[in-house]
């Protein structure tokens, strides 16, 4: 199995190197144009850093936090702040992303002294030169960055690895259980010290394409925990000013809408109307430069809309305010009393993350498309079943949004249950992770 997953490895290593001048060319005309890549800092991306080393970063141990986008990055800064005040006169923190909506948001989450860099592309080159230059200690790996030049690259030079968070979906473990990968997935799983899986499924899939069983350590799921971050005064100002528009109102929030998901909101929007003509629906697109294009769809239908982005504010006319600015979605989540969860209304979809509206105190929804967030979802109701509610579809919606809304009692019951279960969820969920990471990654630096 070693020896083959060795010959697979090789051979996906020298296919990368071949084709790196098509994929520097791919992503610094074609995908910085379409404003999916920095337009400045996309040479991180090579391994080429922006910012220099300094005395900080080459006196103490240097550990690396990587996450793909917004939602893994987001997880990772409530263990990042703990490595920091466990260990403040030691550790020094690299945090990279590689979507530019991540990137943009987080760094300003980020606690002082925090490097942020782009990650590199999985490419030898790469790869090499980023680890060349930073020389990380540890790397931490969220959920399912399983990259084999990277790893493989790390292991050789000796740099301990852990997989936080980890998670493999059906459709992965599928792929990687095939006869070509299987020796390639054995090989890289064998190169980490830790392993923490989201639930007891995702450890049996890693069981099963062969990691090391003392490597699989369950301490919890990060993404319940929302972390401690302060409100400026300038958030607390846009809160208030939008609770007294709103008051008074029936009003919901369709969080991270995807495309096609506006047809059910409008949907439900329609019929509720009917009934609360009054209704104010907000949505927050999943993808902030599609709130224009939402906009203009919905004014086309003869709806007042007004867009957070052109700076239109909430009057007594208006039907839908369209949410369409970066990283300001938890300051929705604190004024509006109802969150829908996009990103599960349509086939194919993976549901998104609902401890941030919970521990924002509001009711939560979400559609039947939730992926690996079901663990997250089954765990709360098994709390307390009114924490989270799963609807099958938009009649279903517009049912659960009518009984909310007519029955103030029990709009506060499932407020109340969903901030208590996931106040539960995340206790001791960051210390235990701690912990791991102490034992089976920092203590070997």
């Amino acid at each position: 199995m070693v020896s083959m997953g060795l010959v697979t490895y090789r051979i996906y290593r020298a296919l990368t190197q071949a084709f790196s001048p098509l994929l520097y060319l791919h992503l610094r005309y074609l995908r910085r144009l379409r404003r999916l890549e920095h337009p400045t800092r996309w040479p991180e991306r090579f391994g080429t850093p922006s910012t220099t080393t300094t005395s900080t970063t080459t006196t103490k141990t240097l550990i690396w936090f990587h996450a793909v986008s917004l939602g893994e990055g987001m997880s990772a800064i409530p263990i990042i702040q703990h490595c920091l005040h466990r260990r403040p006169d030691d550790l020094s923190v690299l945090m990279t992303t590689t979507t530019t909506s991540a990137f943009e948001v987080i760094g300003g989450q980020l606690p002082s002294g925090v490097i942020h860099q782009f990650a590199p592309l999985d490419v030898p080159a790469a790869v090499d030169a980023f680890l060349g230059y930073w020389k990380p200690r540890a790397i931490f790996l969220m959920e399912s960055e399983l990259w084999p030049n990277l790893i493989m690259s790390a292991s050789e030079k000796g740099i301990a690895l852990a997989l936080l968070n980890a998670r493999i979906s059906a459709k992965s473990f599928g792929r990687w259980s095939g006869p070509l990968a299987l020796p390639l997935i054995s090989l890289m799983l064998s190169k980490f010290s830790l392993i923490s899986p989201l639930s007891t499924a995702e450890a049996i899939r890693f069981q099963l394409l062969c990691a090391p069983p003392f490597v699989i350590n369950f301490a919890g799921d990060l993404k319940c925990v929302t972390g401690d971050f302060e409100l400026s005064d300038k958030d607390k100002r846009v809160i208030e000013d939008l609770r007294l528009r709103l008051a008074g109102r029936p009003v919901w929030m369709a969080a991270s809408i995807h495309k096609d998901e506006e047809e059910v909101v409008l949907w439900v929007h329609r019929v509720l109307m009917q009934t609360y003509p009054n209704l104010v629906t907000v949505v927050v697109p999943r993808h902030p430069h599609k709130g224009k294009q939402i906009a203009l769809a919905l004014r086309s239908q003869g709806l007042n809309v007004a867009l957070k982005s052109n700076h239109e504010t909430i009057s007594s006319s208006t039907n839908f305010y369209v949410a369409d600015t970066l990283g300001e979605l938890r300051l929705f989540y604190r004024t509006t009393p109802i969150a829908v969860i996009g990103g599960s209304f349509l086939p194919k979809m993976a549901g998104h993350n609902i401890s941030e509206a919970a521990a924002a105190g509001c009711a939560v929804l979400t559609g039947p498309y939730v992926g690996h967030f079901s663990h997250m979802i089954q765990e709360m109701q098994r709390l307390n079943p009114l924490s989270v509610r799963q609807v099958s579809g938009n009649v279903e919606l517009a049912e659960a949004l009518t009984e909310l809304f007519d029955n103030s009692k029990f709009l506060e019951a499932r407020q109340e249950a969903a901030k208590e279960a996931c106040l539960t969820l995340s206790c001791g969920v960051v210390e235990k992770v701690w912990d791991l990471i102490n034992s089976h990654v920092l203590k070997q630096t």
